[in-house]
C-alpha cells in the first residue's frame, strides 16, 4: 500500500474551483484500488504548533500500488480537469511513504 499525505494551498478566491477539481477527480481513485482516506480543513485552533503557514486542505490517500496511483495520475478525465487545479491550487506539498 501506498500513502500520499497533501498539503494543499489554495489561491485566495479559488476556493469554487478547487471544490470543483476535486468533485471529479475523487472519485476516480476508485477506478485504480486507490481511495482518500480522509480529507481535512484544519482551523487556527486545531494547531497545537506548527513552524509552517496552515495549508487549506490535508489529504490523505491511499493506492495499493505504484501501478494504480499511475494510473489515477494519467486518467483522462482527470487530467481534462487539471486547468482547474492549476487554476485554484497555489501549491502542495507531498509526502509518500508506506505502512510500518
Amino acid at each position: 500500500m501506498i500513502y500520499l499525505t497533501q498539503l494543499i494551498y489554495i489561491k485566495e478566491g479559488e476556493e469554487a474551483a478547487f471544490f470543483e477539481f476535486e468533485n471529479v477527480v475523487i472519485p476516480l481513485m476508485w477506478k485504480y484500488n486507490g481511495q482518500l482516506l480522509f480529507r481535512l480543513r484544519p482551523t487556527n485552533s486545531t494547531f497545537v504548533d506548527n513552524s509552517i503557514e496552515p495549508p487549506f486542505e490535508i489529504h490523505l490517500v491511499a493506492f495499493e500500488n505504484e501501478e494504480g496511483l499511475a494510473g489515477y495520475q494519467q486518467d483522462e478525465t482527470r487530467k481534462s480537469y487539471l486547468h482547474l487545479k492549476e487554476q485554484s491550487v497555489r501549491s502542495v506539498v507531498l509526502i509518500k511513504g508506506s505502512a510500518v
